[in-house]
């Protein structure tokens, strides 16, 4: 795998670390670039965002992952809403602007906040992007299921992909499921059995972590495939 490491200016003096991937064969190299982010507990260098984006980059598609600015510093706390949306901006602006790579179509992916954030900004048409992933959404508080997360999602008019383990503390299913009924753009839920919201599952069921995100990788290439590729 082709990985290249990036420094991408955020605004201000900050910037903040990325790794652009790039499919091992050029030839087959697609136009439709995807950009994942980390979640509020950890960075880009988390497990399944690694094997989310080498794999989809196995696939054809070049693709890049970041860290937000509090990330970037060490600290455990995350950055306001507007830095970690500018950064989103930034790192989107960065991928259409690459003179390396040509990307004609930008898909955002995101590892529960990493995603909501980017799903905020999609329901108000501030990111450039035609479609989202959701490796693990963060629809409530783990301790209080009451709090929804859910109010902009029916603004997207972007095809959407959810990833959602069965012991996710911080998404109900049965909620979830409340949820997409009443949205009115493509969507598609993927449930990982067993999964929690890391989709790691429990040592009894004998299922090694690599093969479950391996499942979650091969879901989401026949996705991007199936909305964004085969009718184009």
């Amino acid at each position: 795998m082709d990985r290249k490491k990036l420094t991408i200016p955020v605004g201000g003096d900050e910037s903040v670390s990325a790794i652009l991937t790039l499919p091992p064969d050029k030839k087959k190299t697609l136009s439709t670039g995807v950009i994942t982010a980390h979640g509020a507990g950890n960075d880009m260098e988390n497990d399944l965002v690694v094997a989310f984006t080498d794999g989809v980059a196995g696939a054809g598609y070049p693709t890049l992952r970041f860290n937000f600015p509090y990330k970037e510093k060490g600290l455990k706390a995350p950055d306001r809403q507007n830095k970690l949306e500018d950064t989103w901006a930034a790192v989107c602006r960065y991928f259409q602007e690459n003179a390396e790579i040509r990307i004609n179509r930008i898909i955002a992916a995101g590892k529960s906040m990493g995603g909501r954030v980017a799903s905020q900004m999609a329901a108000e048409k501030r990111l450039p992007v035609e479609g989202l992933i959701f490796l693990g959404y963060p629809l409530h508080p783990a301790d209080d299921q009451t709090k929804l997360r859910d109010a902009h999602l029916s603004r997207i008019a972007l095809p959407m992909l959810f990833f959602a383990g069965t012991r996710d503390t911080l998404c109900n299913l049965t909620k979830l499921q409340n949820v997409l009924n009443k949205i009115s753009a493509p969507w598609q839920l993927e449930i990982i059995e067993g999964g929690d919201h890391s989709f790691y599952v429990p040592k009894s069921m004998n299922l090694a972590k690599s093969d479950v995100f391996d499942h979650v990788v091969q879901t989401g290439i026949k996705w991007l495939e199936k909305t964004f590729i085969q009718n184009n």
